[in-house]
Parts: structure tokens; C-alpha cells; sequence
């Protein structure tokens, strides 16, 4: 057991610097963010459903699952929406950097979703991760309707993170995850129905942005996220949403080195981000020794 609980969160760490390579993506395509979430979340149901008919898997699931894939779905979409949207608005920097704030949240939410008590570190390291992020936002204010839009993602980001727990407990990841892409597909695609988006110029774009947007599509959706969804049974909803926290770090780094310009941060925000990195690492440290002592 301790083995595959190592597995995973080195598994998990992987899974993070894909993420954080999303946001570098997502600066990078020139669509507007809920036209990049359609195709996003169409192809990777796609790639998903190809999965899993290679692997024979069943796509049978119960009426009642089923819905709560439905909700979850539309978690998604929005939380990506707006998580792209931020980006276009801000920075990549400034948008990961708000992200941290899952962790704070997690550690409120969980509990009502498990039954379990309120850790006090959990919720010490989330305030202590809000200090980070409020040294970040004294220094950048130019970017606020950014983080708002971003701090809307997290929340939604949290919730979904939390269902998903719980589904998988019952569930194969790649079908929750395909059904959950597609309902989010069908959501925004009624959704551009009503607003009569779906034109011959919607389907025009460029080499660059078709290329960018399949790899966003394969790599770092349909693998990243049912690998996200698998690790969940070694590691609670808390812990993977801590460790998410390092995607900032792996984007502004990424950012820093693909993008430059704009997202070439104050030294305060740099601070700011060795606060949540710092955090991170001491939640582990705990997290580990607690494990051992209930070991002994």
C-alpha cells in the first residue's frame, strides 16, 4: 500500500506539470475560451471513447450515475471557461497563482463531503496560502477581473474535485470521464445552439490552433484527467487539491521560459509563489508522518 500511494503521488505530480502546461496552451490558442472548451471536451470524449473500446470496457452505467456524471459535466465546463477566460484576461501567471486557493477551500468543503472532521493544518495551510496569494494581488491589481474569474474556477474546480472522489469509488475513471466531457460537450454545444454560434466560420481555424488544440484535447485532457481521477483512490480530495497547488509553480515557470513578456511577474509575486510552494511541502511532511504513527 505504501508503494502505490508513492506511485500515485508521483503519478499526481506528473499529472500537475501537464496542467500546468494547459495554461500554457490556453495562451497560446487565439479562440475565445468557451469555443476552446467545446472542442476541447469533444475531443478528448472522443479519444476517451477510443480508450476504452481498445480496452473492452463497458460503457453501461446505472440511471443514477449517470446524472451525477451529468452535474459533474457541467462543473467542468464551467470551471474550464472561466479558467480559460481568466487567462485571455490576465496572465497565465496571475491565473494559476489564484488556484491556490483550492487548497483552503478543500479543506472546508471535504469534510461535509466525507463526514470527516476539520484538520487543523489543513485549514492553517490554506490561510497561510491565502497570505501568499494576497501578497500577489496587493502588487498586481491591474489584473483583478482576471483572478475573479479565476477564483470562480477554483470553486468550481474544488466541487467537481470532491464528486469525483466519490465516484470513484464505485466507477472505472476513463468512463466517468468520458461521460463527464460529453455531457459537458452537450451543455455548451445547446448553448451555442440558442445563441446561434455554430456557423461555417466556427469550424475555421488555423493549423497552429488545430495542432495546439489536440494536444490540449489528448495529452493533457483525456490522459491527464482520468489519470487525476484513477490516483483518487490512493489519495483523498485534500491531497490531490494541495498538490494541485504546485501547477502554478510549473506554469509560471513554463510561462516564464515559452511566453514572456507580460508574464514576467514583481518579485513580490515570486515571493507570494514560494509561500504556496513551501505550504505544499510541509502538508506532505505531515501528511506522511501522521500515516506513520497510525502505523505504529
Amino acid at each position: 500500500m505504501p508503494n502505490d500511494n508513492l506511485k500515485s503521488y508521483l503519478s499526481l505530480h506528473f499529472i500537475v506539470f501537464i496542467w500546468g502546461f494547459t495554461a500554457i496552451l490556453g495562451a497560446l490558442i487565439t479562440i475565445e475560451a468557451d469555443f476552446l472548451v467545446w472542442y476541447r471536451m469533444f475531443f478528448a470524449s472522443v479519444f476517451i471513447a477510443v480508450f476504452i473500446g481498445i480496452k473492452k470496457k463497458s460503457f453501461q452505467v446505472a440511471p443514477e450515475s449517470l446524472i451525477k456524471f451529468i452535474i459533474v459535466g457541467l462543473l467542468i465546463a464551467l470551471h474550464w471557461i472561466f479558467f480559460f477566460e481568466a487567462i485571455k484576461v490576465s496572465t497565465v501567471s496571475i491565473t494559476l497563482s489564484v488556484f491556490s486557493l483550492g487548497a483552503f477551500f478543500a479543506s472546508l468543503l471535504e469534510p461535509i463531503f466525507y463526514g470527516r472532521k476539520v484538520l487543523w493544518y489543513e485549514v492553517f495551510f490554506g490561510l497561510v496560502i491565502i497570505a501568499g496569494l494576497g501578497l500577489i494581488m496587493q502588487v498586481e491589481i491591474d489584473y483583478w477581473n482576471g483572478m475573479l474569474l479565476a477564483l470562480v474556477s477554483i470553486i468550481l474546480g474544488v466541487l467537481f474535485t470532491l464528486m469525483n472522489g466519490k465516484l470513484i469509488a464505485d466507477h472505472d475513471p476513463s468512463v466517468i470521464s468520458f461521460y463527464e466531457f460529453l455531457a459537458g460537450f452537450v451543455f455548451i454545444s445547446i448553448y451555442f445552439l440558442f445563441k446561434g454560434e455554430f456557423t461555417a466560420d466556427f469550424f475555421v481555424m488555423t493549423t497552429k490552433n488545430w495542432i495546439l488544440i489536440l494536444i490540449l484535447a489528448s495529452i493533457c485532457t483525456a490522459y491527464a484527467f482520468t489519470a487525476s481521477v484513477q490516483v483518487m483512490r490512493q489519495l483523498s480530495p485534500y491531497t490531490v487539491m494541495l498538490t494541485t497547488n504546485l501547477e502554478p509553480v510549473y506554469g509560471i515557470v513554463l510561462a516564464f521560459f515559452i511566453i514572456g513578456g507580460k508574464e514576467k511577474m514583481s518579485t513580490e509575486f515570486y515571493i507570494g509563489a514560494v509561500i504556496i510552494v513551501i505550504t505544499v511541502i510541509l502538508n506532505g511532511v505531515i501528511k506522511h508522518y501522521r500515516k506513520e504513527e497510525k502505523l505504529e
